[in-house]
């Protein structure tokens, strides 16, 4: 298994934000605004649970979303890992950064839901 490092996965997750964002300005723009958590959850949990195992972001990088052993991971797990991103950023993004300098280049969202990013080979 060969992990994704911080940059990759940091320019995976700006595509992703973009994809998002358009979303999430249809909703608003539409007086819905309450539909925009729901939009980055079942964006992100949908695609990482799905065959291809990433979003968008990670596909264009060559990434992809695994449990500890290499198997694919579940909506639950994905579900559990999106929330986990909210408090990587709540400690001013450390929990994002520490994807850069763990052993298995995992973020704090990634140890909560014992997920690993990985590079297709």
């Amino acid at each position: 298994m060969e992990y994704a490092g911080f940059w990759r996965r940091f320019w995976a997750y700006l595509i992703d934000c973009l994809i998002v964002g358009v979303a999430n300005a249809i909703f608003i723009s539409a007086k819905m605004p309450y539909a925009v958590l729901f939009i980055g959850w079942l964006y992100y949990a949908l695609m990482e649970s799905s065959n291809t195992q990433a979003t968008v972001g990670k596909m264009a990088l060559g990434l992809y979303v695994t449990d500890l052993n290499g198997n694919k991971i579940g909506f639950g797990r994905a579900t559990g890992r999106f929330f986990g991103k909210i408090i990587s950023g709540l400690i001013l993004c450390v929990g994002f950064m520490m994807a850069g300098w763990t052993a298995k280049k995992q973020a704090l969202h990634d140890m909560m839901a014992g997920t690993l990013v990985l590079k297709r080979t």
